[in-house]
């Protein structure tokens, strides 16, 4: 359902998006991971014919996104990260306006809206002022707008940020369920668990370049599934102590950093009572322990040097 080949965005010297290529299949939801700044806006902006690409080439729904823009436009919803309605109308007003816009009317606009509003669990508000609202029920009203005309591909930018724990949550199930619908979904977020939680595949975006691709478990697959072991440890004693480590089966690479002897393991259960016994020898505590399973904190921190909210 989405095509994308070595695509390019420029602002003059800046580079934005830097020979991008991924693809959606149809049903799949699929995630744009990365930080502010990354790049991810400036791909759905291009793609949902927003932006013209510098270079590179696009096809949305079986539609080139540069030869045929409006055939794109009309198999797309896009739902932006900033909020794109009529504070001083109300809920169902805004809708009826958004349809009208996509070319829905008569008895089956006004339907529509009707199921919107059921949808995203506003319509005990929909003569409502939308300025009156929450932020959660501003998003979830921002969904409905995009999906007013049953788009094939719907786009999510950030669909999730400034909203509490509760809020957050009503969108989410909503955007399992519409995917279990069989909508083709890309969603663009920071938010680690959210990928995690939500998207078949991932695509690891930073400085507008894809850093890693694949599903969960295949990006985890790139950094090992070892665990990462630190504690505290005189650094003088190190050379010592990845000595004896390279005796104990399961060990890998030993390291300081951030003050603590880093030690990655197989199993860091196993390893432990190891540790324990090799400090205890030398009169030494096992103190400041931190075990780490790989996830994909440490694939984009392994992957770009910084964390992902940096």
């Amino acid at each position: 359902m989405i095509e994308v080949h070595e695509l390019v965005k420029t602002y003059g010297a800046k580079v934005a998006v830097n020979r991008l290529s991924f693809a959606v299949a149809e049903g799949e939801l699929f995630g744009l991971l990365g930080p502010n700044g990354a790049g991810k806006t400036t791909t759905i902006s291009v793609l949902s014919t927003l932006l013209p690409a510098s270079g590179g080439r696009a096809v949305v729904a079986g539609c080139d996104v540069a030869r045929d823009p409006q055939g794109v436009r009309e198999r797309i919803g896009v739902v932006p990260q900033e909020i794109a309605l009529y504070e001083d109308l109300s809920a169902r007003d805004n809708l009826l306006f958004w349809g009208r816009l996509y070319g829905l009317g008569g008895p089956d606009l006004k339907r529509r809206v009707e199921e919107m509003l059921e949808a995203v669990e506003l319509a005990e508000h929909a003569r409502q002022r939308v300025g009156s609202f929450s932020g959660g029920m501003k998003r979830r009203l921002n969904l409905a707008a995009g999906l007013m005309h049953g788009p094939q591909v719907l786009f999510l930018d950030e669909p999730t940020v400034g909203i509490d724990a509760q809020a957050r949550k009503k969108i989410l199930d909503l955007i399992r369920r519409l995917n279990a619908d069989g909508l083709t979904i890309l969603y663009t977020t920071h938010y680690l668990e959210e990928a995690e939680q939500l998207c078949h595949r991932i695509g690891v975006i930073d400085r507008g370049e894809l850093a890693a691709l694949g599903d969960k478990e295949d990006l985890i697959r790139q950094i090992g599934d070892e665990d990462t072991i630190r504690f505290d440890l005189p650094e003088s004693l190190l050379p010592e102590f990845a000595e004896a480590a390279a005796r104990w089966p399961g060990a890998g690479a030993v390291s300081h950093a951030r003050g603590l002897a880093q030690l990655r393991a197989a199993d860091g259960a196993r390893i432990l009572p190891e540790i324990q016994s090799w400090l205890a020898a030398r009169g030494q505590s096992l103190a400041h322990l931190e075990v780490e399973r790989p996830n994909l904190e440490t694939l984009y921190l392994n992957l770009t040097g910084r964390a992902l909210r940096e």
